[in-house]
């Protein structure tokens, strides 16, 4: 599952300076209308002023929206070189069904893009010595409170580079038909009847609530609500007058609506402000790309201190206890960013620091490349247009045309085999993590069978071990796999060749769980086979919309453990608890739930985070 997505179960950057005349030259805006006619509004001067990375940029995503069974109804896309957007264009529709075109100025959900201006938000603050980013949130804010002792020691810094070891992330009322302002001090209250599920500062997974917690610490610190805030100190003084939360619908035609089977779906207004809120266009957050680029002033004005754009900008890798081999990881967190060293653009000898957002059917990838002074945006109303391969593509591109050695594919060559195989007993068993379990199983030919849980067991792929010390997916020259064992935990990490080859990338899959020498309890047992429907949301009463269900099982292979709707495996607690078994850094840790069963009016509910559920009939 990619960030923000709402369904519990299951992106980088920089450079050299300003130099080649092509791309300076003045672009102009455009705005494309679907698959015929030409897309750009303005000729550029002269036919050279046209780089050959944007020629590829526009035909990647008229590929991309050409595809037949493409969901993705409207993509924009902005270049900023030095202090102007050298290239903005949009594809597309923004209401297919009544044939209203995207143009740049049209809106977008960007969902996690707004992390990073929820910490320039906490960046601010610091510099106005009301924070310091290692001081415990608690002091800060008095009403913040978990079932964990252990939640006094999160800090400012945990919140807003995913260490916090909350659980994860709200799903009630994070996506509304209305604006909903109430989802944060919700989030807080679903918070405070949660534990941890690791220690704040052992490890860095990905983790929406402690973004959203920034905002009763905004409101606590400023008096100001977290928009106001950040309209006040942000969007205001950078002219960002197409930016905002959603705190009304926008008006028809100026928003791209997501698409499903060529329908236009309703606006859905997101209410998690700090880690997923922020509407926007590319154009506009370009002029939040100059702000950083500038480290902090933009046009005379100072916004925010240099030192809090560079301290944004730094691994914080140093701060956690637990990594996951920080020489193969993808995600090399930031205060705000999922990565201050973009592989792809590492590659061609260039730093860049990147964002990636996910959100229902919206999907985002923001580029910045400080000594460079470049940054890019790319957003689409659908996940299946693949923006970060585009964004690598054409960045990799401009860096290229601008004298950075030109990044190249690397080779795949699958290594020799290791014979006799390895020892391994002690590989099998199952993984969990916040989606669906996986299973290895020992083969008689020496071979591994990896297998997802997707009720049965699916085979996924045959490994075989290899002299670098990798198992390697049978028949595959990209994708291979290891075991390893990190601060006491064993993690099943797979390793991938990413989109242009240009890196591989790596990162754990799931977390070895031991066999547990007692049964589960009888009211637990008595619960299997049971299903729940989510009763508390917002959209729960809506016509049509999709109910959310759970089912309560237990995997035969793993006895003991309570499996929740075929996807986290929660270990018992007591007759009616049951708690994260989990601790899995970087991606698959992610949204932990923990199950609380509660007599209501003589009548057993399912309370998981905020989230309430009635059981109904199998």
């Amino acid at each position: 599952m990619p960030p923000e997505t709402s369904q519990a179960g299951v992106s980088r950057r920089r450079y050299l300076g300003l130099a080649a005349a092509g791309l300076a030259s003045p672009l102009l805006q455009a705005c494309g209308g679907g698959s015929s006619g030409p897309s750009w509004s303005a000729v550029p001067t002269e036919p050279e002023a046209e780089p050959e990375s944007v020629r590829w940029c526009r035909d990647a995503i008229r590929t991309a929206l050409g595809r037949s069974d493409s969901q993705t109804a409207a993509v924009s896309v902005a270049l900023l070189a030095g202090d102007r957007v050298v290239w903005r264009e949009a594809f597309g529709f923004a209401n297919r069904q009544r044939n209203l075109l995207a143009t740049p100025d049209t809106r977008f959900n960007v969902a996690s893009i707004s992390k990073v201006v929820t910490a320039l938000a906490v960046m601010i603050l610091r510099d106005r010595g009301q924070l310091t980013l290692d001081q415990p949130l608690a002091e800060l804010l008095p009403a913040f409170r978990m079932r964990s002792e252990g939640y006094t020691r999160i800090t400012v810094r945990h919140l807003i580079s995913h260490a916090s070891g909350v659980p994860g992330n709200n799903y009630r009322n994070g996506g509304n038909p209305v604006p909903y302002p109430d989802y944060a001090q919700e989030t807080m209250a679903a918070i405070a009847q949660s534990r941890l599920k690791h220690e704040p500062g052992d490890m860095a997974m990905y983790c929406n609530d402690g973004f959203t917690l920034v905002e009763p610490l905004v409101k606590q610190l400023s008096g100001l609500a977290f928009p106001a805030f950040v309209e006040r100190e942000i969007f205001a003084p950078l002219g960002m007058s197409h930016t905002g939360y959603a705190l009304a619908p926008a008006a028809e035609g100026s928003f791209a609506q997501a698409h499903r089977n060529g329908q236009a779906l309703p606006q859905e207004l997101p209410a998690n402000y700090a880690s997923g809120g922020v509407v926007s266009t590319p154009t506009d957050l370009m002029k939040l790309a100059r702000l950083l680029l500038d480290e902090g002033a933009y046009e005379g004005r100072r916004i925010v201190s240099a030192d809090g754009v560079r301290e944004m900008g730094r691994d914080q890798r140093a701060h956690t206890r637990v990594i996951p081999d920080p020489a193969s990881s993808l995600w090399r967190w930031g205060l705000g960013w999922d990565s201050v060293q973009q592989p792809a653009l590492e590659a061609a000898g260039v730093r860049a620091w990147s964002k990636g957002g996910a959100y229902e059917f919206y999907g985002t990838q923001l580029f910045v490349l400080p000594e460079a002074r470049l940054a890019m945006l790319i957003t689409g109303s659908g996940l299946d247009y693949d923006p970060t391969a585009l964004a690598e593509g054409l960045m990799v591109r401009v860096a290229a045309e601008r004298g950075a050695r030109r990044a190249a594919p690397l080779a795949s060559a699958v290594p020799a085999p290791v014979s006799p195989a390895p020892e391994r007993a002690a590989l099998e068993g199952v993984y969990a993590n916040f989606s669906a379990p996986l299973q290895v199983r020992a083969a008689a030919d020496g071979s591994l069978t990896l297998q997802r849980w997707e009720s049965p067991w699916v085979v996924v792929q045959t490994l075989r071990a290899r002299s670098d010390g990798y198992w390697w997916a049978e028949g595959q020259s990209s994708i291979c796999y290891r075991f390893q064992t990190v601060g006491g935990h064993r993690y099943l990490s797979q390793r991938t060749l990413a989109s242009h080859s240009l890196y591989w990338a790596e990162e754990p899959i799931g977390e070895w769980l031991p066999p547990l020498d007692t049964p589960l309890p009888a009211a637990w047992q008595a619960r299997l086979g049971s299903r729940w429907q989510r009763v508390n949301d917002l959209k729960d009463s809506l016509p049509g919309f999709k109910p959310w269900i759970w089912d309560i099982g237990e995997l035969a292979e793993l006895p003991g453990y309570v499996l929740l709707d075929n996807g986290q495996v929660v270990r018992v607690i007591d007759d009616d608890q049951a708690g994260m078994t989990v601790q899995i850094p970087v991606i698959v840790g992610r949204d932990l739930m923990e199950l609380n069963m509660v007599r209501s009016d003589g009548k057993e509910e399912l309370h998981a985070g905020g989230m309430i559920f009635q059981r109904i009939p199998v």
